[in-house]
């Protein structure tokens, strides 16, 4: 990737940042819960944006609803390994990425993400967020593409999380998005 070689000629940044969007299903948080879904798990091919900029995802291996699971994520060229840190069922996941080789690397590291589901009225809200560190500079430059594929991603994985759990209860409502961070 050419941003890669951009990315080798600025020292690594240790500043992490966050990146969290939010959306309201018309589920209980249970059904939420049983439709989670990480990038690699989507059903549907990521936009054409996120194929040109993220390693695309072939498949995910691993208990993700249960602490301390490894989770084996293979991609087209690379893989990521994350350990589930802490679960709550029916409420949140978290987890930390431990080993990350998909050819981005000088351009942005992966550091950790996590779901938060809470019940609401009328369904649940879920805030999914990613925590990474982007090598590329001048960060104000840059940031602002980041955040803006980190809602993309996030969209991504929440419309696939949609899906699944409309073919559970249909007749849901379209969650709404909103973006945060």
């Amino acid at each position: 990737m050419r941003l890669a070689m951009i990315g080798r000629l600025f020292p690594r940044n240790e500043t992490l940042e966050v990146v969290a969007t939010r959306v309201h299903f018309a589920a209980s948080p249970e059904s939420v819960w049983q439709g989670m879904l990480f990038y690699e798990e989507v059903p549907c091919r990521p936009a054409p944006l996120l194929r040109m900029f993220l390693p695309v995802p072939v498949r995910t291996r691993g208990e993700k609803t249960r602490a301390g699971s490894l989770i084996e994520c293979t991609y087209e060229g690379g893989y990521l390994e994350k350990r589930i840190t802490a679960v709550e069922d029916a409420r949140s996941v978290r987890f930390d990425v431990l080993v990350q080789r998909l050819g981005v690397e000088d351009s942005i590291s992966m550091d950790g993400g996590s779901y938060e589901i809470c019940a609401v009225s009328g369904g649940a809200d879920v805030v999914l967020s990613t925590r990474y560190r982007g090598h590329l500079r001048p960060r104000w430059l840059w940031r602002p593409l980041e955040r803006f594929l980190a809602h993309g991603l996030h969209r991504h994985i929440l419309d696939g999380m949609r899906s699944t759990v409309e073919a559970v209860a249909p007749g849901s409502e379209l969650p709404a998005f909103s973006a945060k961070g």
